[in-house]
């Protein structure tokens, strides 16, 4: 992708995966700052993200996070996400895990997400004390 993508702290993920679904939750719960935004990947400010990163929409295998101007994917965007949490910031430590440890753990629950945790029919809709927050 050439350039800063204009929004910042947005999230990217799957919105008909269960598990991606929740972690949109669990983040939206803590995030007390409400400093994240979300936006499902198959949204259509989702698609156009996902193809500025190089991510298939019909088949995403990694979710994202633009943060401080810079997309960051897979473990390095989970970890980017919990630590900018209030009372996660020791979640930083596990940067000192090599990347290609900590990304193997997470392709192996992405391969098998919806085998594991189910799938929606649809877009998983955020409620109302969320819809602020969601990019589409």
């Amino acid at each position: 992708m050439s350039g800063a993508w204009p929004d910042d702290d947005v999230i990217l993920y799957d919105g008909v995966c269960v598990f991606c679904s929740r972690w949109i939750r669990f983040i939206a719960t803590r995030d007390t700052d409400r400093r994240f935004r979300f936006t499902a990947i198959q949204s259509a400010y989702g698609t156009r993200l996902a193809q500025a990163f190089g991510i298939d929409p019909d088949d995403p295998d990694t979710n994202a996070v633009i943060h401080g101007g810079v997309a960051h994917f897979k473990s390095d965007a989970a970890l980017t996400v919990l630590s900018h949490l209030p009372g996660w910031g020791g979640v930083r430590a596990l940067f000192a895990v090599p990347k290609r440890f900590r990304d193997a753990i997470y392709n192996l629950i992405a391969r098998n997400r919806y085998r594991i945790f189910g799938k929606y029919q649809q877009c998983f809709v955020a409620d109302a004390a969320m819809r602020d927050r969601v990019l589409e």
